[in-house]
């Protein structure tokens, strides 16, 4: 049987991982994996986090299955946290799911269950794991232009005019905050205008939420999506609880389905129990019941946000000092663009073979494409980075 197999394209970001970690000089730089790293270049356990796992193992009284709806506690949490207090609770299906990665896939299987035929739209520049989980799921997709390389921004007026052409039955992907890999975001006047636009032409939002509270705030990371659930009928919400809780091996996440009455809420949610028994059965306890614990406690919810506050203003920081010293060294501002952008990432705009270069002469290591992760620096690499770009950019 096995002999049938074919050697499968290999993850570009995972292999670059690999090939760090073999790489055995002691002066490197990974830049690659999707991790925040504070100044000492450790990925810490949050101290609410810590403090609600102590909780558990005091109060813990079974290791009994969930369902495959998962905590609804937790449920009810994250759809307040990416929706707002007033979240159309009447009108959502949620479920927790394996990580941010198993939401985006659970709701992919929903859409080819409910829509047979449907394409589904996203950014021409995208988390590569998008195109590889709709494949997956059997759907039809095309990509929309979003990043002007020239500009180093989001290319709008080439977005809007390439999504005039998603039509009913399409499904329209967008990164709710921190787009990964440009670190490029959608104005609020780019959110009202696609709510519009889904209005107009029967497309369905969906929205992954991989970020929130990395780019201007908890809030305001997540204006844009609420500003487009408050209009359209119907929508798909994927958030994740990696980044923002740091809780990256636990995997954490949950799907959330807007539904235009709650009757067809309720029958959205138990299609999504259905497909989640059949792909893992249960959910994981451990991670959500921490982040309800969380979100359920006035001061330990408090803690979490300063903590996440003062990592978002850290990167914040890491942009500035970066595009300062990139000026500084190059005498043009041709790097700006890194303290405007929001989130882990950004594309630095270095040829693949230059990237090569950066690896193999001075142990930089970035995604082929040149998405750099900011969080992945701290005040004595960011010189380390500097000197090797200014090496190989002549």
């Amino acid at each position: 049987m096995f002999e049938t197999l074919q050697p499968p394209p290999p993850d570009k970001i995972l292999a670059l991982s690999a090939a760090y970690r073999a790489d055995p000089r002691t002066k490197k730089l990974d830049l690659g994996v999707g991790v925040y790293k504070d100044e000492a270049g450790d990925t810490v356990i949050l101290r609410a986090v810590k403090e609600a796992e102590r909780r558990l193992l005091a109060s813990q009284t079974t290791k009994t299955y969930l369902s495959p709806a998962g905590d609804e506690g937790f449920n009810r949490a994250m759809a307040e946290l990416a929706l707002g207090a007033d979240a159309p609770h009447d009108r959502l299906a949620v479920v927790q799911t394996v990580g941010g990665s198993g939401a985006v896939r659970l709701l992919s299987d929903l859409i080819a269950k409910a829509e047979r035929g449907a394409t589904v739209w996203f950014s021409d520049l995208t988390w590569p794991n998008h195109p590889a989980i709709l494949k997956q799921a059997g759907l039809a997709f095309r990509t929309y232009p979003y990043f002007d390389p020239a500009a180093r921004d989001v290319d709008w007026e080439a977005m809007r005019a390439a999504l005039e052409g998603a039509g009913p039955g399409d499904v329209v992907l967008l990164h709710g905050c921190c787009h990964n890999p440009t670190g490029a975001n959608l104005t609020p006047d780019h959110w009202r205008a696609l709510t519009e636009l889904s209005l107009k032409n029967g497309f369905t939002p969906f929205i992954d939420m991989a970020y929130q509270g990395f780019g201007d705030g908890l809030e305001a990371d997540a204006a844009g999506l609420r500003l487009m659930a408050a209009d359209v009928p119907e929508m798909l919400i994927a958030v994740s609880c990696s980044k923002n809780f740091a809780l990256y091996r636990d995997r954490v996440g949950c799907a959330i389905a807007l539904a235009a009455t709650p009757e067809a809420a309720a029958l959205t949610k138990e299609n999504m129990k259905t497909l989640a028994r059949v792909t893992y059965s249960m959910p994981p306890d451990h991670g959500a019941a921490v982040v309800r614990t969380i979100l359920g406690d006035p001061a330990l919810k408090a803690d979490w946000i300063a903590e996440l506050e003062a990592m978002r203003l850290r990167m914040l920081g890491l942009r500035r000092d970066l595009a300062e010293a990139l000026r500084a060294r190059t005498n043009s501002d041709a790097y700006d663009f890194i303290e405007r952008h929001r989130g882990m990432f950004s594309l630095l705009g270095t040829a693949p073979d230059k990237v090569e270069a950066l690896r193999d002469a001075h142990g930089v290591y970035l995604v082929g494409d040149s998405r750099a992760n900011i969080a992945g620096l701290n005040r004595d690499t960011i010189a380390t980075l500097v000197d090797a770009l200014a090496a190989v950019e002549g």
